[in-house]
């Protein structure tokens, strides 16, 4: 019998993992309880939905379906380098920035590096690091729930190659300031990446202390943005990266050939073209948060302020945070846990239409009328 008879199947980190799961979908909710009234806000997406330009382009696409997409997504590229004041070959565009994550995990790892980030950001991170097999440190987030960029310089060592850095945080809403940044950046050195995930860009790029990651001359430095929260477009998996004309070159390499689609293509592009939907998306988001915020507080229930789409609401415990949820679930009020993100006593309620926000105040006085959740 050859060696390879005791060799597992299955390696350890993937036998080991944690899959990313995503919040219920409207049809499951509807399909276990029947509530008369649905509010999906779990995901972050834009309860708005997208740019009424997306389905005259999206069915132009549908016209050459049959042919592969551009490979390099040419056209999207030239107009995101027009707007942000790059070359086209400082941009990789992938399918979502879930997949821009992955790429950078097998395009630059070796087996004995590692990484760095919060114990309480996106999962998503999490999990490709774990794919790839790659030592990860997680560094407490501070008692205001912020990247602790001090705790993270210093638990840097040679065999550290990538930093990932959420701004705005997910699922925190928090972010670091532009002092921080810089303080930091000068604590890395310069053949460790520092991932700038500023998916919540959009909603947070007029605050006066945020630092849009693009505005520095780092070579180190991989921004991420997204078309899947401010522009709607979740369902279409459109995500790009821009950096170093030598960093997206090696990522080139690596990405899966033809992602995204045509139609995702078509439809971030018109997405692009539509600012006014942006101007009209920031302002329900920056008035839903104020009328969650005074909310929470009339109910004296502890919450982080946020300068992205949606608002962490802190329970006592996380039992607690548990049977809040399954009730407003029951009610028909879908939102977020965020045990799989690193704290397991938090909700995250993504901020919707002035419907929506109003189904959730009224599940919330029911739920708390009806139980000792947080008594």
């Amino acid at each position: 019998m050859s060696d390879s008879a005791n060799r597992a199947l299955v390696p350890f980190n993937i036998r080991d993992l944690s899959p990313y799961v995503a919040g219920k979908t409207i049809a499951e909710v509807r399909g276990e309880y029947n509530p008369p009234e649905i509010s999906k806000l779990a995901s972050n997406e834009n309860r708005l939905g997208c740019s009424s330009n997306v389905k005259r382009e999206v069915a132009k696409a549908l016209e050459v379906i049959q042919d592969y997409p551009d490979p390099i997504s040419r056209q999207l590229r030239e107009v995101l380098a027009e707007q942000n004041k790059v070359d086209p070959s400082n941009i990789i565009i992938a399918a979502g920035s879930e997949s821009i994550i992955s790429i950078l995990c097998r395009t630059f790892f070796l087996n004995n590096e590692e990484a760095i980030t919060a114990d309480v950001t996106f999962v998503g991170f999490f999990v490709q690091v774990n794919i790839r097999g790659v030592s990860l440190k997680k560094i407490p987030v501070t008692k205001d729930y912020r990247f602790d960029l001090d705790a993270m310089a210093e638990a840097i060592t040679n065999r550290t190659k990538m930093i990932y850095i959420a701004n705005p945080n997910n699922p925190t809403g928090t972010y670091i300031t532009k002092s921080e940044f810089s303080q930091f950046m000068r604590k890395v050195p310069d053949d460790v990446l520092v991932i700038m995930d500023e998916a919540y860009f959009e909603y947070a790029q007029e605050v006066s202390d945020y630092p849009h990651s693009m505005d520095y001359d780092y070579d180190n430095v991989i921004t991420l943005r997204t078309f899947s929260k401010a522009y709607g477009l979740a369902g279409f998996r459109v995500g790009y990266a821009i950096a170093s004309k030598e960093i997206i070159e090696n990522m080139m390499k690596t990405k899966l050939t033809f992602e995204p689609t045509t139609p995702a293509q078509a439809a971030a592009l018109a997405a692009l073209g539509d600012p006014d939907f942006i101007k009209k998306s920031k302002k329900v988001i920056e008035e839903g948060k104020r009328r969650l915020y005074q909310f929470f507080e009339e109910q004296q229930v502890a919450y982080v302020p946020s300068i992205a789409n949606s608002v962490l609401m802190i329970l006592p415990t996380e039992e607690q945070a548990i049977n809040f949820m399954q009730a407003m679930l029951e009610k028909g009020v879908i939102l977020r846990r965020t045990n799989a993100f690193g704290l397991s006593n938090g909700i995250r309620i993504t901020v919707g239409r002035k419907k929506e926000m109003i189904h959730f105040e009224q599940s919330f006085k029911k739920v708390m009328e009806n139980t000792k959740i947080l008594s």
